[in-house]
């Protein structure tokens, strides 16, 4: 398994490691309940090493970032960030990724671990009649998130980045206790707080440090279980889970990051054609109305017929019930609409409810 440069740190805060898409990393250190609320109330710190980054540059970078994503990326300046797709000629999912606008010829793209090497052979694959040179930096980066409603007060005095003018998803460089870092305002838990990227080969006095400072004012380590209870209650997606190549981006609900003004991109004939045509089915919400967690893969049952399987399952440690992701035929995807859960051989009832099921207050 590959590890970390936080690794043996993780080991030493009593992290349960596991592997996850070839890496040993932390699924949980005190708890998930208690790690999701920290997150929520006060702040958490993650090790998200194992993503992916991929460098393009080039005369025609901005051209081939626009084909290859259904985002706007020209509405980009230097110092902002993006959430988009890698799309299929189906309009299916390669990955989701986030798109950070370095300059006008260079961008940078952040995609899932258990995507790296198929993402990038994608990207390069795609380079033809565009002026333009791909980078598969993943090794190089480590990456930390700082996430919570503290994570700014906690990060603010270790960097001579100014956070408080930044504004979400804008990013900065600078240094976090003297190593040069690529800071943004970004995460993957519906909460405000940090990216940190660096490519310092020796980053574990940043870790340690925010753990230090952090932990008199409530700040958790944090593992892969919270990070995954987190993203759902803010129905952040999961490749393999809720998006795949089996599903579409309108399927998905992102129609929003779908732009045609602003010209050709791979899948876009897909695109229009569900837009005229209309979905035949789509990705809801659900609480069950009866005890009982679903989880990935149960059986979904409408009118007494399988449709699909739960995308993702959990029980909200904040929302006190369970939840989850489900794709349903279109004219069962109403809000109130019931249908059934298979959970341990019997079905069990669930209703469809608005997503996100939590979103902050404030927002920067």
């Amino acid at each position: 398994m590959k590890k970390t440069l936080f690794n043996e740190l993780h080991k030493k805060l009593a992290g349960k490691m596991i592997e996850f898409c070839g890496w040993e990393m932390p699924v949980e250190y005190s708890g998930i309940i208690p790690e999701h609320m920290a997150v929520r109330t006060k702040a958490g710190l993650f090790d998200v090493s194992h993503m992916g980054e991929v460098l393009v540059t080039g005369k025609q970078a901005l051209a081939y970032v626009q084909w290859l994503t259904p985002n706007d990326a020209a509405r980009l300046a230097p110092g902002q960030v993006q959430y988009t797709a890698l799309m299929t000629p189906e309009s299916t999912f390669v990955d989701d990724m986030l798109v950070y606008c370095i300059g006008p010829e260079e961008y940078f793209l952040v995609v899932n671990a258990a995507n790296v090497d198929k993402d990038f052979a994608w990207i390069a694959g795609h380079t033809k009649g565009f002026e333009v040179k791909v980078e598969n930096q993943s090794d190089a980066y480590s990456q930390l998130a700082l996430q919570g409603p503290l994570a700014e007060k906690i990060l603010q005095p270790l960097t001579n980045i100014d956070l408080g003018g930044m504004k979400s998803f804008h990013w900065a460089k600078g240094q976090v206790l003297g190593k040069d870092c690529l800071v943004s305002r970004t995460g993957y838990t519906g909460e405000d707080g940090f990216e940190i990227y660096t490519m310092d080969s020796d980053p574990g006095i940043v870790w340690t440090t925010l753990i230090e400072k952090g932990t008199p004012l409530g700040l958790l380590p944090i593992g892969l279980g919270a990070r995954d209870t987190l993203r759902l209650e803010s129905k952040l997606m999961l490749y393999g889970n809720d998006i795949s190549d089996k599903t579409t981006v309108l399927e998905a609900d992102l129609k929003w990051i779908v732009k045609l003004q602003k010209g050709d991109f791979l899948g876009r004939p897909v695109v229009e054609k569900q837009l005229a045509e209309g979905l035949r089915r789509k990705l809801v919400g659900f609480e069950l109305a009866e005890p009982g967690v679903a989880r990935p893969h149960y059986p979904v049952y409408v009118k007494g017929q399988k449709v699909s399987e739960v995308a993702s399952g959990t029980f909200s440690p904040l929302l006190r019930k369970a939840i989850g992701l489900v794709y349903l035929p279109i004219e069962a995807t109403a809000a109130g609409a019931e249908f059934e859960i298979e959970i341990r051989t019997k079905r069990t009832k669930a209703r469809v409810i608005p997503t996100p099921f939590y979103k902050r207050a404030d927002k920067k």
